[in-house]
C-alpha cells in the first residue's frame, strides 16, 4: 500500500496546492491513502467546516493539532465529520475523536491515530504514550487494519523520536507535525516503522514558517505579542512523507520524503 502524509497546510496557499495537486500525485504515485494535517489551514489558525470538506475531496482523512480550536464553528462540526480528527489525547469528554478506522478506495482498513504532544505544549492534554497504548491494544496492525498512520503533533524533536522508538514494529508509520521546517531523517526503523520528525509545511516557504515575515519579525524586534499574524500569499510547496508498506504485515518497506513544487506538478 502507498500512503502520502502531507504536513501542516497554512492558509490558502497551502489550501491551493493541495487541492490541485493531490489528485494528480495520488495517480503518480498510485496512492491507496492521504493525510493532510489542517492545523493551520484556516489563515495560518485552525480549520473552518468549509476548509476541511474542501481538503475532503482530494484527501482521505484531514488532522488538526493544537490549533483545532481556534475557529468556533469546528467544534459541532468535529462531532459530524469523522474524517476530521482531533488530538486524541484531548478529554474524552472533548467533542469529536483522536483515531478512527477508515477504508481505502481498494477496500482496505487503516487506522489513523492523531496526538498532541506535551513537551513546550500549554493544553496539558494527557500522555500521548499512554494514549496510543490504550488505542493499540485494541487493533493489531496486519490484523484488523492494513496500515497503522500516526500523525504526532508536537514540539519537541526528542519527543517525537520516543513515540517512533516505542512504537517500532506495532504500527506502520509515525510522522510529525507542527513545526513547519521539514527533517532530513526520514528513514525506517528496525522492527518496520517508518519515521519522520517534522514532515514540514504546505505552504509559502518564503516566509517565517507559513506566515508574511514582517508579524513574526516584529514581535523577535520588539518582544509585543500583538503584531498580526498573516499566512503568506506566495506561491507553495508541499512537504510530506510517503510511504510504502508490506500487504501481509503493514510495516513500512519504502520511506522517503517528499517535496513538491506547485509549479512542477
Amino acid at each position: 500500500m502507498n500512503i502520502l502524509f502531507l504536513g501542516d497546510i497554512v492558509g490558502r496557499s497551502g489550501r491551493d496546492a493541495a487541492v490541485k495537486c493531490l489528485p494528480k500525485l495520488r495517480a503518480v504515485h498510485t496512492l491507496d491513502f492521504i493525510v493532510v494535517s489542517g492545523d493551520n489551514a484556516a489563515g495560518g489558525f485552525g480549520i473552518t467546516p468549509a476548509i476541511c470538506k474542501e481538503l475532503l475531496t482530494v484527501a482521505d482523512v484531514v488532522t488538526g493539532g493544537d490549533h483545532i480550536w481556534d475557529q468556533k464553528d469546528i467544534v459541532p462540526y468535529l462531532s459530524q465529520e469523522k474524517r476530521l480528527l482531533r488530538p486524541a489525547n484531548f478529554p474524552a469528554r472533548a467533542p469529536g475523536a483522536g483515531h478512527g478506522i477508515f477504508t481505502s478506495a481498494s477496500g482496505k482498513k487503516i487506522l489513523v491515530l492523531h496526538l498532541l504532544g506535551q513537551v513546550f505544549h500549554k493544553e496539558h492534554t494527557e500522555c500521548p504514550f499512554a494514549t496510543a497504548d490504550k488505542i493499540l491494544e485494541t487493533v493489531r496492525l496486519g490484523g484488523q487494519v492494513s496500515a497503522i498512520i500516526v500523525d504526532f503533533h508536537a514540539e519537541a524533536t526528542s519527543e517525537k523520536m520516543a513515540m517512533a522508538h516505542h512504537l517500532d514494529g506495532r504500527v506502520s508509520m509515525v510522522v510529525g507535525s507542527h513545526t513547519h521546517v521539514p527533517t532530513a531523517d526520514a528513514r525506517i526503523f528496525p522492527k518496520g516503522t517508518a519515521y519522520q520528525t517534522d514532515a514540514g509545511m504546505c505552504g509559502d516557504y518564503h516566509s517565517i514558517i507559513g506566515f508574511s515575515p514582517e508579524g513574526p519579525l516584529e514581535r523577535f524586534l520588539t518582544k509585543i505579542p500583538k503584531a498580526k499574524m498573516d499566512a503568506a500569499p506566495g506561491e507553495a510547496t508541499l512537504c510530506g512523507l510517503l510511504v510504502g508498506t508490506e500487504d501481509a504485515t503493514g510495516l513500512a518497506k519504502q520511506c522517503k520524503a517528499v517535496q513538491y513544487p506547485r509549479n512542477i506538478i
